[in-house]
């Protein structure tokens, strides 16, 4: 989101020498989107960033696509996704376009072996069991459930998890990641009626600086191809830094929901957006307070975007049968709405206590063929009346 922050230490005036205690010389780097016309973010290194030992190897990681055009309503079981020691390894491409990778992930340990670098796409990650700190170049951010970290592309990390048991639902963005247009002002201020403000927003707070040389292995992803880099220098060698591009955290449970007497249409849900693809937090509320209000939502077409919902807790009440990281993908150009009864059954009620997270996408998303794996393939007649 558009706003500054610097943590450590930083020159008076950019572009100018820069030296430590010891009279020793800081580098400065530019971390920046959009060529030089987007958000940015000036580092100041204890070593040269750009020192590489070697490249080790490089092998494909592209998903692999089972259906290419997809017209089915489809609901996947997302717990069903193996565990994993390693953090890369663990994610499991399942929903995919030229604009967004979606991938839930159970990794059961730490990535501190190596560094991993995504230059091909920001990341959302949303932590929907486990909790710890991402360890970034710009410092750490403590997480746990419900928290969405957004990762900008080129961001070296590493993860601390607390615990073996992890669920991550990951989104990958070929464009940008922001916060809604509309809910910021000309000068990118969080407007008022906005469900969210900056206090909401978390950057990192901790940063830890590593003036070492030796082999770092970095692994970074670019075109879906991993490259195995060993660095020279430590990566986490910044004292500080200033700008606007850095990862931050931001929780489903700080979303404030928007809620009228009729029911509101899922823009009112939309927490992130991009180019591509905008996300949404369906989060604990009061339901439309009309007399003759009908809290289930009306049947629509997705005349424009696939439609995902990634179930995280509670009772989704347009749906029957829903578990626990379960996922429903509802393709564009066939109408969807409430399960049979659903709608009567919302009539009268006050308040939902759902959790879930959303992904709407503009072009059409192809299915992996990990997804098929965990696919139910009667999912799409579940609207018939029995």
């Amino acid at each position: 989101m558009p706003r500054y922050h610097t943590l450590g230490s930083i020159p008076s005036k950019r572009h100018t020498v820069f030296k430590d205690a010891e009279d020793n010389f800081l580098y400065e780097e530019l971390f920046g989107t959009v060529g030089f016309d987007g958000m940015s973010t000036l580092l100041y290194h204890t070593q040269r960033p750009t020192q590489v030992k070697k490249i080790v190897s490089s092998y494909d990681v592209s998903p692999k696509v089972a259906v290419e055009k997809n017209m089915k309503s489809i609901s996947l079981k997302g717990f069903e996704v193996a565990s994993e020691k390693d953090f890369l390894k663990s994610r499991v491409p399942i929903l995919v376009n030229s604009d967004c990778q979606i991938s839930l992930a159970a990794p059961t340990h730490s990535l501190r072996d190596y560094f991993y670098k995504n230059t091909d796409a920001d990341e959302v990650i949303f932590i929907h069991k486990g909790s710890g700190k991402l360890r970034t170049m710009l410092g750490n951010i403590e997480f746990s459930y419900g928290d969405y970290l957004v990762i900008p592309r080129g961001m070296i990390y590493q993860v601390d998890f607390d615990t073996h048991e992890n669920r991550l639902f990951i989104v990958e963005s070929k464009n940008p990641i922001y916060t809604p247009k509309r809910y910021r002002n000309w000068f990118g201020q969080m407007l008022e009626h906005a469900p969210f403000c900056e206090r909401d927003m978390h950057p990192p707070s901790e940063l830890e600086t590593f003036n070492e040389q030796g082999d770092f292995l970095v692994k970074v992803k670019k075109q879906d191809t991993m490259h195995e880099y060993i660095y020279a220098a430590h990566p986490f060698s910044v004292v500080g830094w200033d700008g606007y591009n850095f990862p931050y955290k931001f929780s489903i449970h700080d979303f404030e929901p928007i809620t009228g007497r009729i029911h509101q249409p899922p823009p009112i849900h939309q927490t992130f957006e991009s180019a591509g693809f905008v996300i949404c937090s369906f989060v604990p509320r009061l339901y439309d307070y009309h007399p003759k209000a009908v809290p289930a939502p009306y049947n629509h077409s997705n005349i424009d975007s696939d439609e995902v919902l990634y179930y995280v807790d509670g009772d989704f009440m347009s749906r029957n049968n829903i578990e626990k990281g379960q996922i429903t993908l509802h393709p564009a150009g066939i109408p969807h709405g409430p399960h049979p009864g659903a709608m009567e059954r919302s009539i009268g009620k006050k308040s939902t206590e759902e959790l879930a997270v959303m992904v709407d996408t503009f072009k059409p998303l192809m299915v992996t063929e990990a997804a098929m794996k965990m696919a139910d393939d009667d999912y799409y007649k579940s609207w018939l009346n029995h």
